[in-house]
């Protein structure tokens, strides 16, 4: 079921975190794009976004890109403790620094005004990054999820919001994940449990416009 948004989101204090919009992940060819093709076009992922990017910025809410770490060889191999998802990224190489997987999305790209958060190496874009530093110095106090995965990434850095005292939007047809239990206990079962608002990207939009009038 989605919660009622805000009756507005002021846009100098909204920022949307648009997450991990790699080729991989959104492209035909991605290494990772066969395994959320499925679910990415039953919710219509690339338009959902399309839609949310520029919804925001038509109503001057900031976009900021929150990027995963573009593999380089050598990555991982020396750590004590990688996780699953660091094992496989050592194996196919996903967002592959210097190559057309690990380049963002033709129609995600970052425009003036926008900002780039460092990479993150593991899950929460906030967790060994600059985001939080951003997120103050531009004033932002309501963060909007969007992008991938559902329930690793977007999940991690929407917690890690909550945390730090962000009002948290997760916009579920705005995102994929590899399986529909998945989004569903991203949705369902998780998001609750830390978001403020769990929405689509029609409700959000009427919301960006309302506050855009």
């Amino acid at each position: 079921m989605t919660q009622a948004y805000e009756p507005a989101y002021e846009p100098r204090r909204t920022a949307v975190l648009l997450v991990d919009p790699y080729n991989d992940f959104l492209s035909e060819g991605g290494k990772v794009w066969p395994r959320v093709q499925a679910v990415a076009e039953q919710v219509g992922l690339l338009d959902n976004l399309r839609a949310v990017i520029a919804s925001a910025r038509k109503a001057g809410v900031r976009v900021m890109f929150v990027p995963h770490r573009r593999w380089e060889p050598g990555d991982y191999e020396t750590w004590d403790h990688p996780n699953p998802t660091q094992r496989a990224i050592m194996q196919r190489h996903s967002f592959a620094r210097g190559t057309w997987g690990g380049e963002f999305h033709p129609d995600f790209q970052p425009q003036p005004g926008d900002v780039v958060a460092r990479e993150h190496w593991a899950q929460s874009g906030f967790a060994n990054t600059d985001l939080d530093f951003q997120l103050k110095q531009h004033g932002i106090t309501h963060v909007v999820l969007a992008g991938l995965l559902a329930n690793t990434c977007i999940e991690s850095t929407g917690r890690f919001a909550m945390e730090l005292g962000y009002h948290v939007t997760l916009v579920r047809d705005a995102t994929a994940a590899f399986l529909p239990e998945m989004m569903h206990a991203a949705h369902e079962l998780n998001g609750p449990t830390y978001a403020h608002t769990i929405t689509t990207t029609g409700d959000l939009n009427a919301a960006f416009e309302a506050a855009r009038a």
